[in-house]
């Protein structure tokens, strides 16, 4: 069983002062990077991945697919790790969802994804960092 998230409490100027401009964009501007623009949509290898503002894990590789969006895609999120609010920025209303932990904007859920779950969490891959198997998680950032 795992231990409850406990959300940071971490104002926006140290988020900007700890991320790069893009990242801190994609992240807490919820800004989305272009299609095909992250080495990750390719990355094949086994592994985690997590948040790049706070390193919470996020996905696991099994969850990965190929989608042909050009984003890094997953069936589902480890259980847990994100939340999610109503996205209306363009017009019709999609599903955001953002770290657990550091409400870091990630991507958006759709419903036409593969089985098992039928959903595809398309991730901005600016928001990810990829650990390999074998490799240590990070300590969780403050």
């Amino acid at each position: 069983m795992s231990l409850p998230i406990v959300k940071l409490d971490k104002p926006r100027s140290a988020w900007r002062d700890a991320l790069s401009p893009q990242r801190y964009q994609v992240l807490f501007g919820e800004a989305t990077e272009p299609p095909r623009s992250s080495p990750l949509d390719q990355e094949k290898r086994a592994g985690t991945y997590i948040c790049a503002a706070c390193r919470l894990p996020l996905f696991v590789s099994a969850a990965k697919f190929e989608s042909g969006t050009g984003w890094p895609s997953f069936t589902q999120p480890l259980r847990g790790r994100v939340g999610s609010k109503k996205d209306f920025t363009l017009i019709l209303p999609r599903t955001e969802y953002h770290c657990a932990r550091c409400g870091g904007h990630q991507g958006h859920v759709f419903t036409d994804g593969p089985e098992p779950t039928g959903q595809r969490w398309c991730n901005n891959g600016l928001a990810l960092e990829f650990i390999p198997e074998g490799e240590p998680l990070p300590t969780l950032l403050d």
